[in-house]
């Protein structure tokens, strides 16, 4: 099944109204959460356009199952418009990525803002804001090949006047609508602080083309502020749609009604556990501080079966606290409504006591100093309980002979000193043997020359380099045949 026909290639504003429909509630592209089941439900609750999670390029182009689980197999008429969101530092492998997906989505996103360490060692994402050759190059590239527009999620820079040049090198370079998370990539997790409204406002007014703001949307009265505020387009919600994926209809129903809507979509459009539970997770996240207990039984179960289970036992759990509550009575904490309402997750900032008292150490460093006396981490000494004999020291560890060509570890036996792949080369290349490897390509082919001297008939094959016409790999063919 293809993707749905769309209308011919729009660019900006023109693509923003008619091929989005002028969406202004978005749900942001996030790595294993945005699935098709979720972005279902969210459209349900006021989501006007959605991203799919991202995708590696790489992957994409050369894993025709990659392809058919995240994309082609979740096709649904309803789940639309749709953007997908692309990693890659490559612009071919990009621009091949997007040719196999134009066809099942409204544009092409390049991601832009990842800040994770696993961005960093792959060379994508935020880590690629400074490229600006490189990135030019990748968006021209997909705007002049692909049927399709091709859009930007980026961060901020520290520094406005920065921010609003990057910005604008994009949409020369042909991008046809930008998300600006208003932090730096340096601001996630406990150091995520406040997304700056501001940088985003300068970008807005210095471009021609539709900007999506992303940062401090917790619920609808924030989605509304900050495009008064900035002037965007549209808004953009992750975190915050995770804990109330109704949040763009300006409700914050009980907990139970949206996950058992959700448990209800996953049965028609089934995705992995782990998603599942992960989404669970989210929405019951105030209750399972409460009912600890049943937070372990999510985790352990295996099954969707399991899951929907445990969301029952913690709907009735929270349909007896509700049934106990007094009349006049707070919530407890810092919450703003009962642990069974659907709200957002206030992110805890870095304890200002624990920096004063480590003087301003990691939690690393201070893990390893509080773990044993020998300076192990936790995780370390867990390991070290499995295995008593495993020895954590560098002096100890051994010492590998690397391979002559490349550097990796070569073969203890190895005939040419090299590692096995090396050696499976030169020894193919050779018509030699290594035993060391078990590779066999003289003795193979001089069973396969015997064999064939002692069938009648058969025209003696010529000794010729492997490689090269009527080589070994054709010898061999023969004999097999």
């Amino acid at each position: 099944m293809r993707g749905v026909e769309r209308m011919p290639k729009l660019q900006g504003f023109e693509f923003w109204s008619r091929t989005l429909g002028g969406a202004r509630h978005v749900v942001a592209p996030m790595v294993d959460q945005s699935e098709l089941a979720w972005r279902l439900l969210s459209r349900r609750h006021g989501a006007q356009l959605c991203y799919t999670p991202m995708l590696h390029a790489q992957v994409f182009v050369r894993d025709a199952n990659y392809r058919k689980e995240n994309l082609y197999c979740e096709v649904c008429p309803e789940d639309r418009p749709l953007i997908v969101q692309f990693c890659a530092n490559d612009p071919e492998v990009f621009v091949q990525a997007a040719l196999l997906a134009q066809d099942y989505c409204d544009a092409i996103d390049l991601n832009l803002g990842c800040p994770q360490m696993i961005a960093k060692r792959g060379h994508y994402g935020a880590f690629l804001q400074e490229e600006w050759d490189l990135l030019q190059r990748m968006i021209l590239l997909a705007h002049e090949r692909l049927s399709v527009p091709v859009t930007c999620k980026i961060r901020v820079f520290p520094e406005i006047e920065k921010t609003v040049r990057y910005a604008q090198m994009l949409e020369k370079a042909g991008c046809q609508l930008l998300t600006v998370h208003g932090r730096t990539k340096e601001q996630k997790g406990p150091m995520a602080g406040t997304a700056s409204w501001e940088h985003i406002k300068a970008v807005r007014k210095a471009v021609g083309i539709p900007v999506f703001a992303n940062g401090n949307i917790r619920c609808l009265q924030d989605v509304e502020r900050c495009i008064q505020d900035t002037g965007v387009q549209g808004v953009m919600s992750a975190e915050g749609n995770l804990h109330n994926p109704a949040l763009f209809e300006g409700r914050s129903p009980a907990v139970w009604e949206l996950a058992e809507e959700y448990l209800d979509i996953v049965q028609q459009h089934p995705c992995p556990l782990s998603y599942v539970r992960a989404h669970l997770f989210k929405l019951w996240h105030h209750t399972l501080q409460v009912h600890q207990q049943l937070r372990e039984e999510l985790a352990k179960v295996k099954t969707l079966e399991g899951v929907a289970a445990v969301s029952q036992a913690l709907k009735l759990r929270c349909q007896e606290d509700m049934s106990r509550q007094q009349e006049g009575v707070r919530p407890a904490g810092n919450l703003a409504a009962f642990h069974w309402i659907c709200q957002p997750y206030i992110r805890p900032g870095p304890k200002e006591g624990s920096k004063e008292n480590s003087g301003g150490r990691s939690k690393r460093a201070l893990e390893e100093e509080e773990g044993s006396v020998d300076g192990l981490s936790k995780n370390k000494l867990k390991k070290q309980l499995r295995n008593p004999h495993k020895t954590f020291d560098p002096s100890l560890k051994p010492k590998y002979a690397k391979c002559d060509q490349c550097g990796n570890p070569k073969g203890n036996r190895c005939v040419f000193n090299l590692c096995r792949g090396c050696c499976k080369k030169r020894a193919f290349r050779e018509t030699a043997d290594c035993p060391g490897h078990g590779l066999l390509f003289k003795t193979k082919l001089e069973k396969s020359l015997a064999w064939k001297e002692t069938q009648p008939g058969l025209q003696e094959p010529q000794q010729v380099r492997p490689g090269t016409p009527g080589g070994f790999s054709e010898v061999m063919g023969s004999a097999l045949a």
